[in-house]
Order: structure tokens, then C-alpha cells, then sequence
């Protein structure tokens, strides 16, 4: 799980929910290198690290909220995000933002809802 670059918590459980905060590409301390599809793919890696870890995954995401430097991005984001849910469609919205933390061009939040245990 990456640490987190500011004063935040990283998920918040509120009953059976799971808030998650903004996840951007962060490995080992750093952003990743490639661009776009590496961050946001180990943005995911990072928001499924958070989830496991309250026994939750990715599937029992209900909503998201896609962070973009660039909105000419959202193609390839689109790409990788139906790649990493697959034929899960959580509610989403995706905005343009001005700038994200550690110059990161993606940036992803999520609420998730845990099944009974």
C-alpha cells in the first residue's frame, strides 16, 4: 500500500462502507514512469491494496471518481479502467483537474461497499 503525500487517511470504514481517497500511480516512494496507463494502472494496484485489506475488491466498488490532468486522456483512461474492472461498471464521474499531487497526470477515488463477512 502506498503512503499516503498528505495529511489524510487512506480508506475510512464507516459500517459496511469503505471510503477510499485518491489513489495515484505511487510505487516505492514514487510516482511510476510510462505516462498515463502505468499510473493509473498502479493507481488500481494501490485502491485494490486498500481494499483487500478491509476484505473488499474491486468488484464491490459502487462508485468512482477519476481525477484527469488531461481530458484528451480519456480514451486511454476509459481503456484501462473497463480493462482493470472488466464487466463491472461502478457509478462514475470523471472531471479535468488543474493539477494532481507529485505532478501525477490520473488520480482515483472509490467507495466500496464490504459483503457480510
Amino acid at each position: 500500500m502506498a503512503t499516503p503525500v498528505g495529511p489524510y487517511t487512506p480508506v475510512v470504514r464507516v459500517g459496511k462502507w469503505l471510503v477510499c481517497s485518491g489513489q495515484i500511480g505511487i510505487a516505492a516512494g514514487s510516482l511510476v514512469e510510462g505516462g498515463l496507463e502505468a499510473e493509473l494502472r498502479q493507481a488500481f494496484a494501490n485502491l485494490r491494496a486498500l481494499l483487500e485489506g478491509h476484505g473488499a475488491s474491486l468488484s464491490d466498488v459502487v462508485k468512482t471518481t477519476v481525477f484527469l490532468l488531461d481530458m484528451d486522456d480519456y480514451g486511454e483512461m476509459n481503456r484501462v479502467y473497463t480493462d482493470e474492472f472488466g464487466d463491472h461498471r461502478p457509478a462514475r464521474s470523471a472531471v479535468a483537474v488543474a493539477g494532481l499531487p507529485l505532478g501525477a497526470a490520473v488520480e482515483l477515488e472509490a467507495w466500496a461497499r464490504v459483503r457480510s463477512q
